[in-house]
């Protein structure tokens, strides 16, 4: 029991910085990810990132719990597009972060959207 204990709490931490967006597209979910607290010229940071991502296209691409195949295919593939949607704001940060480029404005956050 003690060692699920760390596992949930990783959990509700990236929850928290994984909040849906007020206003929808048409047809797709979209998520906001903050990397705010994070140090994306490190390593660890830029992992912890993915890791965000990878988790906000699994909110975002939540399809009915159905053993199908056909639904199982549709929400990876889902998945894997919403990741690679987000891959460009994904390097660009890491690439401002290492470079010393400093965020104005609060903008220290990116955009998961699902089709």
């Amino acid at each position: 029991m003690l060692k699920a204990m760390p596992a949930f709490a990783a959990l509700v931490v990236a929850a928290a910085f994984v909040a849906p967006t007020v206003s929808q597209a048409e047809g797709s979910n979209s998520v906001r990810v903050s990397y705010a607290d994070l140090n994306l010229a490190s390593e660890t940071g830029a992992s912890a990132l993915e890791r965000r991502i990878t988790f906000a296209a699994r909110v975002v691409c939540e399809f009915e719990d159905s053993r199908q195949i056909s639904i199982a295919t549709a929400t990876n593939v889902c998945r894997s597009d919403a990741i690679e949607r987000a891959r460009p704001a994904f390097e660009e940060a890491v690439a401002a972060a290492r470079h010393g480029t400093v965020t104005v404005g609060g903008a220290a956050a990116l955009i998961v959207t699902a089709q």
